[in-house]
């Protein structure tokens, strides 16, 4: 049911704000030099008031959620499990799928851009779903050569590079 405007506490009207989601994928275990660069992303994507995307549990995930927090952001993980127990100390809102790697899916149609960084089959999975879906995928590391996919040098680039390609300012091409 939609409320008439009339209906509004003191005659207010309802402004729908949408903050941009970043999905922030990568290894679930990483070593320190990957974490740093996960953190430094996770606090670009909240300096720019984005919603942090993730899977929700270690490695890449946590220390992107961990530079979100830093920044005051705002943290989603969509965990593959059913215990939002599993989820990591950074995140806010934990969405329990108990679809396993099918929460894959989830992360990629809920995220405006994808950013990886590091990873293997799963967040190949990751990538290869967001540019089916035609959203704009960058890719910090590994040196991956996909078509389709933005390459970012910096943690500062590659968050800048995907509200570039959010805004349309960049060419994002769906992947057949």
């Amino acid at each position: 049911m939609i409320i008439p405007e009339e209906h509004l506490p003191g005659g207010e009207t309802v402004k729908r704000v949408t903050r941009k989601q970043i999905g922030v994928i990568g290894a679930g275990a990483c070593c320190s030099e990957t974490r740093l660069l996960a953190e430094m992303v996770g606090r670009e994507v909240a300096k720019r008031g984005a919603v942090l995307l993730c899977g929700g549990l270690g490695g890449v995930m946590e220390a992107a959620a961990y530079g979100a927090k830093q920044e005051g952001g705002i943290t989603l993980g969509i965990l593959p499990g059913t215990r939002r127990e599993e989820a990591n100390p950074w995140i806010d809102l934990a969405v329990v799928s108990g679809m396993g790697h099918a929460r894959n899916a989830l992360i990629a149609q809920s995220s405006d851009a994808l950013i990886a960084v590091s990873g293997e089959y799963g967040t190949l999975s990751e990538i290869a779903l967001g540019l089916k879906m035609g959203k704009p995928v960058v890719v910090l590391e590994p040196n991956w050569e996909i078509k389709g996919v933005h390459r970012a040098k910096s943690p500062e680039e590659a968050v800048e590079l995907a509200f570039r390609l959010i805004k349309g300012n960049l060419k994002t091409e769906k992947i057949a």
